[in-house]
């Protein structure tokens, strides 16, 4: 807790960070995010599991939350064995979504049927990344969810956002963050990202910023061939709706595909598709998802932005 707070500073009233990141911090199988007055607990072991009302004490001793809110990953109940039902592990669920802020942005989360634990904390510093690179470019947010990077890169002076996300509860969300935040110049469209990017590809659309952040494409090591078939798909259309001197930024939470295989990809599609792209920048997550020398595997999210010329 003290890394998130006194170091970092990202902990407090009206803030979301991850307060507990599993092997990282020690405890292996927990996983504790806040979102302002609540914090959300995942297991992925079933001995975390089995002291779950321990660790619900401990924390409402520690943090003292307004509630804490169970959710369990997709997938990962069966294969550790656990049987956990999603809900309040103490208080009460929050009627609305709540709301956090991020750098001068709000941002509203749902606790209970969000994606990952409600947001993707992982992400905070590439969302500011990528906004200070966003001024004068119209983006493209592909696999937006509730509008994080389109949001920031609006604030930053981007002339138009397009959010594409097949999820209409994220949308949702999405465009009452963007009223909430004053941003007018971001459009939503619920689609299939790869059906809509070959549509817009077709129909001439061009774009001086792209952003893709995908869900995890590879679960198991037997998924990873199908995995980057999936990606070397996405960028080529991606590579096919930058305009000359564009921005492309890559994202991948998959940890069985590594850095190399998406800069390999990169590789072999430049020539393919007659661009020169220049990598600018290497990035992960952010620093309240720390990594152990002891757990190396916890270092799973890229992110790579491009010059495509």
């Amino acid at each position: 807790l003290h890394l998130r707070g006194p170091i970092l500073g990202l902990d407090g009233p009206g803030r979301a960070c991850r307060l507990v990141f599993s092997e990282s911090d020690g405890l292996s199988g927990l996983t504790v995010d806040r979102y302002d007055r609540w914090l959300v607990v995942q297991f992925t072991a079933l001995g975390m599991a089995q002291r779950r009302e321990l660790l619900a004490d401990l924390l409402m001793e520690l943090v003292g939350p307004e509630g804490i809110y169970l959710r369990t990953e997709r997938g990962i109940g069966s294969l550790e064995g656990l049987e956990l039902q999603d809900g309040p592990l103490r208080g009460q669920a929050p009627a609305e979504p709540v709301v956090v802020g991020e750098e001068g942005l709000q941002f509203l989360v749902n606790l209970a049927e969000g994606q990952k634990t409600g947001f993707f904390l992982d992400q905070r510093d590439n969302r500011l990344a990528v906004a200070r690179l966003a001024a004068g470019r119209r983006m493209l947010d592909a696999f937006c969810y509730t509008g994080g990077f389109g949001l920031h890169a609006a604030r930053a002076g981007a002339t138009g956002v397009l959010g594409i996300d097949v999820s209409e509860p994220a949308l949702a969300l999405a465009r009452e963050n963007a009223q909430r935040n004053g941003l007018a110049s971001i459009h939503y469209v619920r689609d299939d990202v790869f059906t809509r990017l070959a549509i817009l590809e077709q129909s001439g659309e061009r774009f001086g910023l792209v952003v893709l952040d995908p869900p995890k494409f590879a679960r198991a090591r037997h998924a990873v061939e199908e995995a980057l078939r999936g990606y070397r798909r996405l960028q080529t259309l991606a590579l096919r709706l930058l305009e000359p001197d564009g921005l492309l930024v890559t994202c991948c939470c998959s940890g069985l595909i590594t850095l190399d295989m998406l800069e390999e990809l990169l590789a072999q599609l430049a020539p393919e598709e007659h661009r020169e792209i220049q990598i600018l920048e290497r990035r992960g997550q952010s620093p309240d998802h720390p990594v152990s020398v002891a757990c190396p595997e916890a270092n799973y999210l890229k992110c790579l932005i491009s010059r495509v010329r």
